[in-house]
């Protein structure tokens, strides 16, 4: 699916472009790997190994604008009861164009696809989340707390 938009280029120029989206390949993990890499850098994803960006292709998403990847989103079936969004970035210079949400809609249509029952997201970006149709809990369930075992990974 292609979608026009303006792009503002390096010269501060509007650029007509297109924003394409399609299914991530494990072809891409380098890709994906460099558009995580400052997400990481400043604590906002978790480092991902290579094994673990390939598996996050099966259900994962590339936004690419003038052939270059500029964001990623997967979701993670853990059961047909639950699925979870990762890994959601998106370059800097292309943020505020709308492929964050077309992204999260993409994994949130192939969970649906997939038969999932509810979909979560844990992110520090709880209002982009809520603008793409997320809340805290459903009206029955308790907020989720973590117990960490090991320390993040930085590499």
């Amino acid at each position: 699916m292609k979608v026009p938009r303006a792009v503002t280029d390096a010269n501060s120029e509007p650029a007509s472009q297109v924003i394409s989206y399609r299914q991530a390949t494990p072809d891409d993990a380098d890709m994906i790997h460099a558009i995580l890499r400052p997400y990481v850098a400043n604590h906002k994803l978790f480092a991902r190994t290579e094994g673990e960006v390939v598996e996050l292709t099966r259900h994962g998403f590339i936004a690419e604008v003038g052939g270059r990847a500029v964001g990623f989103a997967a979701v993670e079936v853990y059961s047909r009861k639950l699925a979870e969004v990762q890994c959601l970035a998106v370059r800097a210079e292309h943020q505020g164009l709308g492929i964050g949400h077309e992204l999260v809609s993409r994994c949130v249509q192939r969970a649906k696809e997939l038969g999932v029952v509810e979909v979560m997201a844990i992110s520090s970006s709880e209002e982009f989340l809520k603008s793409c149709g997320f809340d805290y809990a459903l009206p029955d369930q308790k907020r989720a707390l973590f117990y960490q075992l090991q320390p993040r990974s930085l590499d």
